[in-house]
């Protein structure tokens, strides 16, 4: 935003709409998804294959380390209140003795699925949350309001919903170069708004 590649409402939803069809849907969403299915099928190395393949593809340097915090604050305080989440608390586990990063989508997958949540709906939630941070982020840096916010978030809900739908493919994949551009630039930025 800051080099007006995204400068109003028209190219920021353009920008969010493509990079969660080409790259949030196909990586993080991807690993919410295949770790809410371990839950109930899988075993603890599927799921810490997942979270070193979503670490190993998260270039970004801030965005890597805050999705680890993240992961690991929603891993410790789901495994002390959800007794069913067996893979759950192993991942905790793992992540405490450094055997894994720890990401955010793992624990995501891992809490919702604990909760008896579908995976539609675990995977939708995720997918949300990030466009309503996105969206929250254009408050601040775009001439964008609440209520345009509200429209977005509503149109962006049967997206979300057809990406929800769709199955894990074999291996993570994701296109979104200019993201991980633009979030390597933000750690040299001399003033910030926002940590990652």
């Amino acid at each position: 935003m800051k080099d007006g590649a995204v400068r109003d409402v028209k190219s920021f939803t353009r920008y969010v709409e493509d990079l969660l069809v080409h790259g949030i849907s196909r990586r993080e969403a991807a690993v919410v998804a295949v770790a809410h299915q371990a839950e109930s099928t899988g075993t603890v190395k599927t799921v810490l294959t997942i979270d070193r393949e979503l670490d190993a593809l998260k270039i970004g340097r801030e965005s890597r380390l805050a999705s680890r915090q993240m992961g690991k604050q929603v891993a410790r305080v789901a495994a002390e209140q959800l007794p069913r989440g067996r893979l759950l608390r192993q991942f905790h586990n793992a992540i405490d003795e450094r055997r894994t990063p720890g990401h955010f989508p793992v624990s995501v997958g891992l809490t919702l699925a604990g909760c008896g949540w579908s995976r539609q709906e675990t995977v939708s939630a995720y997918l949300y949350q990030t466009a309503q941070g996105f969206v929250s982020a254009a408050m601040k840096l775009l001439p964008v309001g609440q209520l345009e916010s509200q429209r977005l978030l509503g149109r962006w809900a049967s997206l979300i919903a057809d990406l929800s739908l769709e199955q894990p493919r074999e291996g993570l994949a994701s296109w979104s170069p200019v993201q991980d551009i633009y979030a390597m630039r933000h750690a040299r930025l001399e003033s910030r708004l926002f940590r990652s």
